[in-house]
């Protein structure tokens, strides 16, 4: 993270730097879409709607609400961002790792990523000044924004204020019941696009220093999430997708990820397209969440990544030692052999399906 302090002042144009064009974007994948006459399970967000089916239809609604027309891109900039500040008199706080997205640019590629589509229920952490979630109302998107600044959640509620499917709560992502208030939001017909749901969407720039701890938070909700797309610090987007054997950077969040997702790396973000401006950069990573029915086959989640964390503790130890508390060594020794493996291997030397078949081997139900 960012060791420059905090600005305790409102900021002023010659300190917000220009940013330079984000690296261009890879080539990404389309979700699947099935056959229009084939059957398909909606999944557990599925409604029937009303909202308006196209986005000449949404700008009309926004001409009568309000004089000027909420969603309007050309002020998604640096400019707009230190007006939206100042207007609040507000300074971006290190200890909520606040950095604002200068770049609509930036914004539109994440949207991109995440294949947002006209009727999706997308999860937006951390909208800030409301740049993201401007882009999403614009790919015709119903947006939960979840932010802990109460004075900017009181930002993005008055400017979105006209608009009946965007809902900002003032919570700590971290802490919150999402599921609950997912709820909340079909029962009250936020999501009133004529398309149907099949998943919700989580898009986010995230603030870096919570971006572990949401990721371990969302990642096991494939049940009702389909897709997690995130700004994250370019370092830990690397070492997130990265799940390369005797790497000093292969660690138990590896196995996770690779548990509950299929996640890949999408662009680089400079860190000039911030403000204030990291030591960092950032870069865009996607994790496409598997269906439980789709997890590896372990008699415990939460039994398996003990034993996983427990194999990390002492990384170049053999797992004869560092397991000898769950069975005894020779049966470890057994167990590696039986699955092929060396009876002298180390965590670091073991993939997701390796240490599948060693749970299920010493760990018994």
């Amino acid at each position: 993270m960012d060791k420059s302090p905090e600005i305790n002042r409102p900021i002023t144009l010659k300190e917000l730097p220009m940013p330079s064009l984000v690296h261009p974007l890879l080539p990404l994948s389309s979700t699947p879409k099935p056959p229009a006459n084939s059957p398909a399970y909606d999944g557990p967000f599925a409604v029937h709607s009303t909202r308006p089916k196209s986005l000449r239809t949404v700008t009309a609604i926004y001409k009568t609400k309000s004089e000027t027309r909420i969603n309007k891109k050309a002020e998604d900039d640096y400019h707009a961002t230190l007006k939206a500040l100042n207007s609040k008199g507000r300074f971006p706080r290190k200890s909520l790792g606040q950095h604002y997205m200068l770049n609509s640019e930036v914004n539109d590629q994440l949207v991109a990523a995440a294949d947002v589509q006209e009727g999706d229920l997308v999860v937006e952490i951390g909208p800030g000044t409301g740049s993201l979630t401007n882009v999403l109302v614009n790919s015709g998107a119903t947006v939960l924004a979840i932010e802990k600044d109460p004075y900017m959640a009181a930002l993005v509620t008055e400017r979105f204020s006209s608009l009946d499917y965007v809902k900002v709560l003032q919570e700590d992502f971290t802490k919150c019941h999402i599921r609950s208030h997912l709820s909340t939001v079909l029962q009250s017909g936020m999501n009133s696009s004529g398309v149907k749901s099949k998943y919700a969407k989580v898009v986010s720039n995230l603030p870096f220093n919570i971006s572990t701890e949401v990721i371990k938070q969302l990642l096991p909700m494939g049940d009702i999430f389909s897709e997690v797309v995130f700004l994250l610090q370019e370092e830990a987007a690397v070492r997130m997708v990265d799940s390369s054997l005797r790497s000093s950077e292969y660690r138990p969040i590896n196995i996770f990820i690779n548990f509950y997702s299929d996640a890949e790396y999408k662009f680089k973000v400079p860190r000039t397209n911030f403000f204030p401006q990291p030591k960092v950069d950032a870069a865009v990573v996607s994790f496409r969440l598997k269906q439980p029915v789709d997890y590896p086959p372990v008699s415990s989640a939460k039994s398996f990544f003990s034993m996983v964390n427990c194999a990390f503790n002492g990384k170049r130890k053999m797992l004869r030692k560092t397991l000898q508390h769950i069975c005894p060594s020779l049966a470890i020794e057994e167990a590696l052999v039986s699955a092929g493996l060396p009876s002298t291997s180390r965590p670091e030397e073991l993939a997701l399906n390796d240490f599948v078949r060693l749970h299920n081997s010493i760990v018994k139900p």
